[in-house]
């Protein structure tokens, strides 16, 4: 019998999280290190799926198959594909940055009345996070994986109730109230499309008779499962609406602003860069390979609204004061992108989707985890209290700024390149929702740049004179994120070489093939 990686990959940060939870309370530091440890662990193990993943083998790999719940068809299965490698790549590199950078957030308040806050519990639900977040991408089976899409919204809900921002600095009743709110938001808008998904989830089971992707798959490439038009269609949009709450994509993304802007900087890292790409992710894994005549069906509407939300996120995010907000704002217009890619039903577009997942998850961390070394500084998030910071702090300023550029997908920083091929995926299907879509990239630019102005130049406000720059932990946590943001950008051929193989076999579920050249190459 074979190692099980997958099961370990997923294990070792639940049973760190376990054991972080249970260090003594005094001894805050240790639990700090221990959950560091346990997710370098785990990056390790994510390394080995992927130097072990074969991008021209099987579709599914390192596959693991256990009886479960018997009676009712569910098994344990575990299966990797090219997306899946490259999103748990994401995963396991993201999270020991999102837990050096949030070393101090769960530290005791000093405040008139000192509180205690848990710090081994906020470690330790960072770890739990990362370990549904992976097996939810390893699953293969459906209702494995909606157990796991699931479980993940309960530690989110007290990352973001628990340790909201503006409470860690002044702890004040106002604030604590704004992030409760925050928490049950995104508790319940997320729920509600859950439970909306596990009707769809027993109506697949009624139809199917199991809940195996590989196996419901088979069936219908065979044609030995029959699916009314109606009954698909429904389904569909069951599994779709849950997935688009998280992605987030317009109208359903209204919780993200508000849960970004309450959680500690490293927990709205956390939402966006890791956690909402689980929608995105399942949308290619199960709406297109289980539904595909009802995904074509949807296609049409799922563009306009993709298109709603690049434009719509992208002008609310120049309209706004708030730093963390806009960065909020600025991720719902780049899920926008990701859908897009998705439903233009091309190789390019696909791929640039699934780029897209990875860049976007990098660009996100490095300006956001930087924008909180920034906050943490001055104690404000507004706009409008900061200027003149390049003066002060110069390396905080520059890796800002190149954290900015990356997020209007500057050309040679890594998500140009996932921009441009689902921008070139749509316009060769649907050239009119590409060239709408292409005003994204104009408001990108407009509330990247006008952020960096009012921030980091200008005359030095008195309360930024003595801000000091970056400190060795700050760089340790932002100068990987930029060193792979040039690097991808220069060469992403890694990432999409991984990725490829499985976008082809994705789109030929769907019975799709790439639309030829109105013009024909010269022989």
């Amino acid at each position: 019998m074979s190692f099980p990686l997958l099961t370990a990959t997923a294990a070792l940060p639940a049973l760190g999280a376990v054991a972080t939870a249970a260090v003594p309370a005094a001894r805050r530091t240790a639990a700090k290190w221990l959950a560091l440890i346990v997710s370098l662990a785990t990056l390790a193990l994510g390394i080995t799926i992927l130097v072990r993943f074969d991008p021209g083998g099987d579709r599914y790999q390192l596959t693991e198959s256990h009886a479960w719940i018997a009676d009712f068809g569910v098994r344990y299965e575990l299966g990797v594909d090219g997306i899946a490698v490259a999103l748990i790549g994401l995963t396991a590199l993201l999270i020991p940055f999102i837990i050096l950078a949030g070393w101090h957030d769960a530290d005791p308040l000093e405040t008139g009345n000192k509180r205690w806050r848990p710090t081994q519990g906020f470690f330790a639900l960072i770890l739990a996070v990362e370990a549904m977040v992976i097996i939810s991408f390893e699953a293969t089976d459906v209702f494995l994986f909606y157990i796991f899409f699931e479980a993940m919204l309960i530690p989110m809900y007290f990352l973001i109730g628990g340790f909201g921002d503006s409470a860690h600095e002044h702890g004040d009743e106002a604030a604590a109230t704004q992030r409760s709110y925050a928490a049950v938001k995104f508790l319940l808008y997320n729920l509600v499309g859950g439970l909306i998904m596990l009707a769809a989830v027993i109506g697949l089971y009624v139809v199917a008779g199991n809940f195996s992707l590989a196996e419901i798959a088979q069936a219908r490439a065979n044609g030995t499962l029959h699916m009314a038009t109606n009954t698909e269609r429904w389904l569909f949009l069951g599994f779709f609406f849950a997935f688009a709450v998280k992605a987030p994509l317009w109208p359903l993304h209204t919780w993200l602003p508000n849960a970004m802007g309450e959680a500690t900087t490293p927990v709205a890292v956390l939402i966006t860069a890791v956690v909402d790409k689980v929608g995105t992710f399942a949308m290619l894994r199960f709406c297109l390979q289980l539904f595909p005549n009802a995904s074509k069906w949807a296609t049409p509407v799922i563009l306009v609204l993709a298109v709603i939300s690049i434009i719509y996120g992208a002008l609310l995010a120049v309209g706004q004061r708030d730093i963390k907000r806009l960065v909020a704002y600025a991720s719902i217009s780049h899920f926008g992108f990701i859908v897009l890619g998705i439903f233009a039903m091309t190789s390019q577009g696909q791929s640039g989707a699934t780029l897209y997942m990875v860049n976007h998850g990098i660009s996100t961390a490095a300006l956001m985890l930087v924008a909180g070394f920034l906050i943490s500084r001055r104690g404000s998030r507004l706009i409008a209290d900061y200027g003149g910071v390049q003066k002060v702090a110069p390396v905080l300023a520059g890796t800002f700024l190149i954290g900015g550029l990356a997020t209007l997908s500057l050309p040679g920083l890594a998500p140009f390149v996932s921009e441009f091929l689902v921008l070139v995926g749509t316009f060769s299907r649907y050239p009119a929702i590409g060239i709408i879509a292409t005003f994204g990239i104009v408001l990108a630019a407009l509330y990247t740049l006008v952020l960096y102005q009012r921030t980091m130049t200008g005359p030095v406000k008195p309360e930024v004179a003595s801000m000091p720059d970056l400190r060795p932990r700050e760089l340790l946590v932002v100068a990987p994120l930029i060193v792979l943001l040039i690097f991808l950008g220069v060469y992403p051929k890694p990432v999409t070489d991984i990725v490829n193989p499985s976008v082809k076999q994705t789109l030929s579920d769907v019975h799709k093939k790439d639309p030829k050249p109105s013009v024909e190459a010269a022989k």
